[in-house]
């Protein structure tokens, strides 16, 4: 096992302990904690498994496996964007409605003392 390989595997698992320790204490929702575990996931598995980065690459068809990473990089936050997207699309909506309903309950209490 190579030092390189042994850095990658430390830091990829010291990254997977500080991400439960952030879901532990709140600060980040399981909701979004998801895509990081995945690609936490991914980086260890790879780094253990040198040659399987190779594999997938000959599999997939690209001809060199350092652009494989970054396909997959470029669709894990495509996804991740389209992810955050929805939710600000609802929030925004939620809080139109809110608004709404604050307005008219403002309006009701001036009626009421007038």
């Amino acid at each position: 096992m190579g030092r390189i390989q042994i850095i990658a595997i430390i830091s990829s698992l010291l990254f997977l302990y500080y991400i439960a320790r952030l879901i532990l204490k709140g600060k980040l929702r399981e909701e979004y904690a998801i895509m990081w575990i995945i690609c936490t996931a991914v980086l260890v598995l790879f780094s253990f498994w040198r040659d399987g980065l190779e594999i997938i690459s000959d599999l997939i068809g690209v001809y060199a496996p350092p652009n494989t990473v970054f396909i997959g990089a470029i669709i894990a936050i495509l996804i991740y964007l389209l992810h955050l997207s929805l939710v600000v699309s609802k929030l925004q909506e939620q809080n139109k409605i809110l608004a709404q309903e604050i307005a008219i309950l403002k309006q009701k209490a001036t009626k009421k003392d007038g």
